[in-house]
């Protein structure tokens, strides 16, 4: 039985899936005005068992590549905007499930409860996005000349380097061998506390403009609503454990916010 005869019309499940998500978002990022979420620093055993920092990060992330990458080499046919969105899609996610976790110095362990929710999310959005490209999302033609679509790209890859080498600047801030924490300076952390969530909600947003479609809508807000407060709660963080960090740093958005 296909899943289409399970769940009926599957387009509008995935708009359904959509609709969820972007709720979730919502009430995730009200919880979390609340309470911290429970990984790297913040980790306690009170959401379970602990797990390997880079085992957690990979095997949670890999869905959203193997995913993808099911999905896209059994279509045989998909236009040429299709075949860019499913290629970043499939991009950002080789580097945070082939390259990121491997890279991570002294990481805290992640506590199992948050490890499965990552991994059960990147099941859902794996399939919510590769679905609806490979399936259902039909561009015009000319879709790839569209102001939307180069500056959705643009700014996908925009957000994918700078959350890339904002990574990068937090884990250079350790040298081998070393746990503590430091306050991070350079690129975009010099504006911000938050300037790798700032890159990944960039990437998430250009994507969304790139596909005009509700599931990468849905995945862009529920990322916002995340990593805003993660956002917080980090530069929060900073200012109780630093007394000398930068008091004119903002949280997520250069000289804004």
């Amino acid at each position: 039985m296909s899943l289409s005869e399970l769940v009926g019309d599957e387009r509008q499940f995935l708009n359904l899936l959509a609709m969820f998500m972007a709720l979730m978002g919502l009430v995730s990022y009200a919880m979390l005005q609340y309470i911290r979420m429970p990984y790297g620093r913040y980790a306690t055993s009170v959401f379970g068992p602990p797990v390997p920092v880079r085992l957690a990060w990979f095997v949670q992330e890999v869905p959203s590549l193997f995913i993808p990458v099911f999905f896209y080499l059994r279509q045989s046919e998909l236009g040429i905007a299709n075949q860019v969105l499913m290629g970043a899609l499939i991009c950002h996610y080789i580097q945070r499930t082939l390259v990121f976790p491997f890279l991570i110095r002294g990481g805290k362990p992640t506590p199992f409860a948050s490890f499965a929710l990552a991994f059960i999310f990147c099941c859902y959005n794996g399939y919510m996005q590769s679905s609806y490209l490979c399936h259902y999302a039909f561009y015009a033609s000319d879709w790839i000349h569209d102001p939307c679509f180069i500056t959705g790209i643009m700014l996908f890859f925009c957000g994918m380097f700078i959350n890339i080498y904002s990574d990068r600047i937090l884990r250079n801030l350790r040298k081998p061998g070393e746990t503590g924490y430091k306050i991070p300076t350079g690129g975009l952390f010099d504006y911000v506390s938050g300037a790798n969530f700032f890159g990944e909600i960039l990437e998430w947003s250009g994507f969304a403009l790139a596909g005009w479609s509700l599931p990468a809508a849905a995945f862009a807000i529920f990322t916002a609503f995340v990593l805003t407060s993660r956002a917080q709660q980090h530069h929060k963080w900073y200012l109780e454990k630093f007394e000398d960090y930068p008091k004119n740093r903002k949280i997520l958005v250069p000289f804004l916010y």
